[in-house]
């Protein structure tokens, strides 16, 4: 069980809603307010723990928290699912970070194309051998963590989720990306 301090997040949450940690959905099972402020509590299945940077959280670290957008809205960046494909390792910190990535994942990313980075929604701007280039501009370095990476810091990755389903639609015809 992993619980977060929180206060703008919850609200309009209730038991059984879906917040994203660092890019990861997760459920609403509790929540409270004790002597510390708000809070609330998710559960951690095997599954998320294996794939994601949730075990390296200690109490007091920053998260990403963001609810999930409601339909008829704006959608201010790609669509992100909060179902972390695999994990990143920072290369250079911010402001222009490079992030490695395993092989299988870098088919899904093109320049100018988007990336979620714990959960943050970004523009790759170029790409390398082994990962991805990433610019921030100063408003989303003050309202996201990633002003706390540091080289060797795993990070949440969710890739492209339209170039996931293209991939899937044309092995299933038979046919290659690109053919």
């Amino acid at each position: 069980r992993l619980s977060i301090a929180a206060r703008k997040v919850l609200d309009g949450s209730y038991l059984g809603a879906s917040i994203a940690v660092n890019g990861c959905c997760l459920t609403l099972v509790d929540r409270g307010n004790d002597s510390g402020g708000d809070w609330w509590a998710t559960d951690l299945s095997v599954e998320t723990l294996q794939r994601t940077s949730l075990t390296s959280l200690q109490p007091g670290d920053r998260v990403n928290l963001e609810r999930p957008m409601a339909l008829g809205e704006r959608l201010g960046g790609h669509l992100v699912l909060g179902h972390v494909d695999c994990l990143g390792e920072v290369v250079a910190p911010v402001p222009d970070l490079v992030v490695r990535l395993p092989e299988a994942q870098m088919r899904y990313l093109v320049e100018k194309g988007s990336i979620a980075v714990d959960g943050v929604s970004l523009t790759v701007a170029g790409l390398t051998d082994a990962g991805c280039e990433i610019a921030y501009i100063p408003h989303t370095l003050a309202n996201t963590t990633a002003g706390d990476y540091q080289p060797g810091t795993r990070v949440n990755l969710e890739v492209d989720l339209l170039a996931r389903y293209l991939e899937r639609m044309l092995e299933s015809t038979g046919e290659e990306a690109g053919s």
